[in-house]
């Protein structure tokens, strides 16, 4: 049987991934040889990455992303900054950072515990709510590494919008030698206010 690689997300707006596009135009440029860049088209908030599922358990998770979106309203959260995991001197992932409220947390919450009592593995670290725009290339040297530090430091990005979670939905991405390709297989409506 083959597995799905799988996760749960929050759809970012065209127009704010846009403008993240915009705002990130000179940086990827500067550095486009040293970071694998995210697809316009492949932007989200991942809410849980769940690896390896079994096809057979799509309807159990999505009968779970359900449950749990049907507990919230349609809520809002900005966007802004530019940050790297793990850190600034030591960049892997680039990112935009995330205003989240309290009810982004909580949703995240919902979907982690349940997730966690069907067998699924927790995170280790805690929920960072983030914009993934970039990731840093495997074997660079201290050169390249400065480079890439340099030009974060030179980028300011000030408020990119806010979006609105009025969905949250289950995707499977396909690893292809183009790059990740998503597919959204489930999406569970918030309540509308």
């Amino acid at each position: 049987m083959n597995l799905l690689r799988a996760f749960i997300a929050v759809e970012i707006p065209l127009q704010i991934r846009q403008a993240v596009c915009n705002a990130t135009s000179d940086l990827q440029k500067a550095v486009s040889s040293l970071v694998r860049w995210v697809p316009m088209e492949n932007m989200h908030l991942t809410l849980k990455f769940l690896g390896d599922i079994s096809p057979s358990n799509v309807d159990m998770l999505s009968q779970m992303i359900h449950a749990e979106a049907d507990l919230f309203n349609c809520f809002d959260f900005s966007l802004n900054g530019l940050g790297s995991f793990p850190s600034l001197k030591r960049p892997r992932v680039i990112y935009i950072g995330i205003q989240a409220p309290a009810m982004l947390e909580a949703l995240q919450r919902g979907i982690e515990s349940t997730s966690r009592r069907l067998g699924y593995e927790s995170e280790d670290r805690g929920f960072s709510p983030h914009l993934t725009i970039g990731r840093v290339k495997q074997n660079f040297t201290a050169t390249e590494q400065q480079t890439i530090r340099r030009a974060l430091e030179g980028t300011k990005i000030d408020s990119l919008g806010t979006a609105r979670v009025d969905s949250v939905h289950l995707y499977k991405s396909d690893l292809k030698p183009t790059g990740s390709v998503y597919t959204r297989l489930y999406s569970a409506p918030l309540k509308k206010l």
